[in-house]
């Protein structure tokens, strides 16, 4: 008697509640894996371009198409370029990386004591705007040098840190074919493809659009409304 009182509430509640906020569920989740995610960094690999705390608007669709939950392509219509920051996974551990690309397919790449080489020729070095620099605390300012790295598609920040044992020459190596060179802005803090080689094309989740939010971990989590919408560099 007592069941049979329950099972109306309990079909009631599967069809009016549960069932459609599972089926929002799925399809707002299933609509992130394939168009468009955000990502949070908890590393200082791409300073001072992104910080810790930095949470990344990632393009799922600014390259293919892929079978949500899946790296499995279903229709592609343009190639990451040099110079785009973008999300992949790495070819080491399946890790979700944020780096910048600097090879593309066919490419040679070589560092020299810090300085970039592509196909040979020497890629230029410029001085920072204060306001870039000004992104990391000033505390720890005085322990870095900055520079604007003018790749011949974009200018974008580096940094590096003198004092930290960093591999800083690397190379010369060519980029095989569907395969991309990523390095973290941050040079001697960035695990990258200097350590685990080139980024099959098959691996790259979509391009880094803009910080779209940002948290001071050093301050608890104090927001840092100045990054809030801001492109990406």
């Amino acid at each position: 008697m007592q069941t049979s009182r329950w099972k109306p509430a309990a079909r009631r509640l599967w069809l009016e509640w549960l069932k459609p906020g599972l089926v929002i569920l799925f399809v707002t989740t299933t609509l992130r894996s394939a168009l468009a995610d955000w990502n949070d960094v908890p590393t200082g690999s791409m300073k001072p371009t992104i910080m810790e705390g930095d949470r990344v608007w990632v393009n799922k669709l600014a390259y293919d198409l892929k079978v949500p939950f899946t790296t499995w392509h279903l229709a592609e219509w343009g190639n990451p370029q040099r110079g785009e920051v973008v999300v992949f996974f790495s070819p080491a551990d399946g890790q979700r990386l944020v780096k910048r690309i600097i090879g593309l397919p066919g490419d040679t790449v070589e560092l020299r004591d810090n300085r970039l080489l592509i196909n040979g020729r020497a890629v230029a070095y410029a001085a920072l705007e204060a306001s870039t620099i000004n992104a990391v605390p000033a505390e720890q300012q005085p322990r870095h040098d900055f520079a604007s790295e003018r790749l011949p598609e974009r200018a974008h920040p580096v940094m590096a840190t003198p004092a930290l044992p960093a591999r800083r020459s690397f190379g010369p190596s060519t980029v095989p074919a569907d395969h991309y060179f990523m390095l973290g802005d941050n040079r001697d803090n960035s695990l990258d493809s200097r350590y685990f080689g080139p980024v099959p094309r098959t691996q790259i989740v979509g391009r880094a659009a803009a910080v779209v939010l940002s948290f001071d971990r050093e301050r608890w989590f104090a927001p840092r409304w100045d990054r809030f919408f801001t492109a990406m560099p």
